[in-house]
């Protein structure tokens, strides 16, 4: 049974109504059971105490509340922190920024403003030393900024890369090193690139000169985020489909620590180091990184967060890491669609296990799809969904 209420609503406001926590408690999230994931499972490997939230449309552990940040933000996909505590989005589709104030500092976002339009499919959002930097599909653009917190010019872009093909989406990062970092997917599900700058992370420096391959063989890198007690760069990777005979179990997704010059097996291997049938090369691929974490097949892990500055969760939380599963596309049984947490411990990732669920209905169909996670300023965590046209605050609940 669930039990929720509402708290009340903006009238005067486009962005929703503030759902409160329900009472009952309710079932973990379904999900199938993947080959060589971390363990326990994380389809299901979350044994404690779930309640319904944001009107009983999603599961999450007992005691967390989920209410509406902003809605009405089609195709929302990325996110970043300004340094005065702003939050910025990216929408690729419709090739601009916005920019969503909390003036007020209530949990709702007071309005969603164009920051800077007309970018081709700006996805990864960064702030360094002031500016703010997009990672459009072909490059990255310097924006600068003026009081009201929009773009005072024209962007520039700072460095060029390959762009477009079979996965266009580039995600930036400035790193412990402050050299700026940007994951660059493949143009195909299984080939060998022409391009040294596709299904890798690339390094420039933090003027966005000195292009470098960091780490290579990476089909798609979609989610990049610094690990605060080492200072590694963590990227989650999509990987291939059609893998026969078990495309639909295999193979696993994963989370990558990059090293400097590391090779991590794309189109050669999947896994731990497992030869590519259309390869069968063992040798390269005894040469390649195998992951610090598999994930569920096909659940396609997009951005994360580090939850070290979250202390609007409970503190057993701060080490870890959430993961924005955006949902497989060909599996029979569709999986993912959900928010993971993954335990961290020694600066490695361990047992995964649901966070949040309940965006994919029993029947597979999907209401909406999550993206991004982000540490607000107030410590809460914010969570994006394209297609749902949402971002989403989460906390613990008041007692």
């Amino acid at each position: 049974m669930t039990q929720s209420r509402a708290l009340g609503s903006r009238l005067a406001r486009p962005l929703g109504v503030v759902l409160m926590l329900g009472a009952a408690i309710g079932a973990c999230g379904s999900g199938s059971s993947d080959a060589a994931p971390v363990s326990p499972s994380p389809a299901g490997g979350d044994t404690t105490a779930r309640a319904s939230t944001l009107d009983g449309k999603l599961s999450a552990p007992a005691g967390i509340a989920i209410t509406y940040f902003a809605k009405g933000v089609g195709g929302v996909r990325f996110m970043a922190l300004s340094p005065d505590g702003v939050v910025y989005a990216s929408q690729p589709g419709s090739g601009r920024v916005v920019r969503l104030p909390d003036a007020n500092k209530d949990g709702i976002a007071d309005s969603v403003e164009v920051v800077v339009s007309g970018l081709a499919q700006p996805h990864g959002l960064a702030f360094h030393k002031g500016a703010l930097y997009v990672a459009a599909t072909d490059g990255v653009v310097r924006v600068a900024l003026g009081p009201d917190g929009r773009a005072t010019g024209s962007p520039v872009y700072v460095n060029r890369f390959s762009g477009g093909g079979g996965h266009w989406t580039r995600t930036i990062v400035f790193g412990a090193d402050s050299a700026m970092y940007v994951a660059v997917g493949s143009t195909c599900n299984l080939c060998v690139e022409q391009s040294s700058d596709r299904a890798a992370v690339l390094r420039f420096n933090e003027d966005g000169s000195g292009k470098r391959v960091y780490a290579s063989g990476l089909r798609n890198a979609v989610g990049l985020a610094v690990e605060p007690t080492t200072g590694a760069l963590w990227a989650s990777q999509n990987e291939r489909d059609n893998l026969t005979p078990e495309h639909e179990d295999l193979p696993p997704e994963e989370i990558n620590i990059l090293t400097d010059g590391g090779d991590y097996g794309w189109p050669y291997c999947y896994g731990d180091r497992v030869p590519n049938p259309e390869y069968n090369d063992a040798a390269r691929c005894a040469r390649t990184i195998a992951p610090a974490a598999k994930l569920q097949a096909h659940s396609a892990p997009l951005g994360m967060s580090f939850l070290a500055r979250a202390t609007r969760l409970p503190a057993a939380y701060r080490s870890d890491l959430l993961v924005a599963y955006h949902g497989s596309w060909n599996r029979d049984t569709p999986t993912g669609a959900k928010v993971v947490r993954v335990h961290v411990a020694g600066g490695k990732p361990g047992e995964v296990e649901d966070f949040i669920t309940g965006w994919q209905r029993p029947d597979g169909s999907r209401w909406g799809r999550p993206v991004d996670v982000l540490v607000a300023a107030d410590g809460a965590v914010l969570v994006s969904d394209d297609q749902g046209g949402a971002i989403y605050r989460v906390v613990q609940s008041a007692p």
